[in-house]
């Protein structure tokens, strides 16, 4: 049976596709050092005879490898996913992202693992001046700290692909919505407006546009990627035809849980230093394999709010970090 490594497993997507890996009969060995992850998001995988949770950091080298063993996939998605305070402390985005994809590319390389599937971001693609953009966009320059350490991520893992014969898929998502959303635009506004339903500050002017994809439509592209991919390396947008401002999440956020809150801007059409005032990337690539996204942007955002009220304890988990 084949087996799968997903670090970062017990995070928002990890833990989404090691269920979806699991489905499709696949071992998982998720990887996580539960900084971020969390544990009821696994709970059902743990029970799974086919899986196994080993709680570990991708840069304790020994660890890693141990985890890794008798795999022939890597799922890489552990990393810091704060793009908006990079600036506050830069070593964290250099030693989770660049540092830390280094480590995996180093055990698959003593442990025998050739594949890797890694979660790239549409981050990297900065302020481009192609809307909306594919994946051989001239490259802009960098405008995170988090874009510019998943861009040298990528390349790495296509030097080791030319260097050690590797297979690797990129991926760059846009942002995510859904079931176990703990971090993002919408998790913000839901806290801020069950804490106080009376006001709310938004960062920037409330106009800047960005795609969202529903995590289940994002496992179903990953699956189909990896499947397909035996040699080289290939690069694909993940994310959908529409876009939506931050307005109109602010909107949906405020109905849903029925209030009318006075909303102040800081102003600027940026909220911070590298927030792309427009996110949308072109898809067509991955489309003209057969993929579609099943859910809108507006339905993917009602099934995140949904979650949120169901489970509002993350809400106070994250306070508590």
């Amino acid at each position: 049976m084949s087996r799968a490594l997903v670090t970062g497993g017990a995070g928002f997507i990890g833990s989404h596709l090691a269920e979806g890996l699991l489905a499709n009969g696949r071992e998982v060995v998720v990887y996580d050092n539960f900084a971020t992850g969390q544990r009821p998001f696994v709970e059902g995988i743990d029970r799974h005879p086919d899986a196994r949770i080993v709680t570990g950091d991708v840069l304790d080298a020994e660890a890693l490898r141990s985890a890794m063993t008798g795999c022939d996939t890597v799922f890489h998605l552990a990393a810091n996913a704060d793009v908006r305070f990079g600036l506050d402390d830069p070593s964290r985005d250099f030693t989770q992202n660049t540092q830390a994809t280094f480590s995996v590319l180093e055990a698959m390389r003593a442990t025998g693992v050739s594949r890797i599937v890694f979660s790239s971001s549409g981050s990297i693609y900065g302020e481009p001046a192609v809307i909306p953009t594919p994946e051989d966009c001239p490259f802009p320059i960098q405008t995170s700290l988090y874009g510019a350490s998943k861009l040298a991520g990528e390349a790495l893992i296509e030097a080791y692909v030319e260097g050690f014969g590797f297979a690797g898929v990129i991926l760059r998502f846009v942002s995510l919505l859904g079931e176990r959303y703990t971090h993002g635009h919408l998790f913000d506004f839901y806290r801020a407006l069950r804490a106080d339903p009376a006001r709310l500050t938004v960062l920037g002017d409330g106009r800047q546009r960005k795609s969202y994809l529903y995590v289940g439509d994002c496992i179903e592209a990953i699956l189909l990627l990896e499947a397909r991919q035996r040699r080289g390396v290939a690069v694909y947008n993940l994310g959908t035809d529409e876009v939506s401002d931050v307005d109109t999440s602010v909107r949906a956020v405020s109905a849903y849980l029925g209030v009318d809150p006075e909303i102040s801007y800081t102003g600027g059409a940026r909220g911070w230093v590298g927030d792309s005032p427009l996110i949308h990337l072109d898809c067509s690539r991955l489309r003209a394999l057969g993929w579609r996204p099943r859910l809108t942007i507006a339905e993917a955002v009602q099934r995140t709010l949904r979650w949120l009220s169901e489970n509002e304890w993350v809400l106070e988990r994250r306070d508590a970090h």
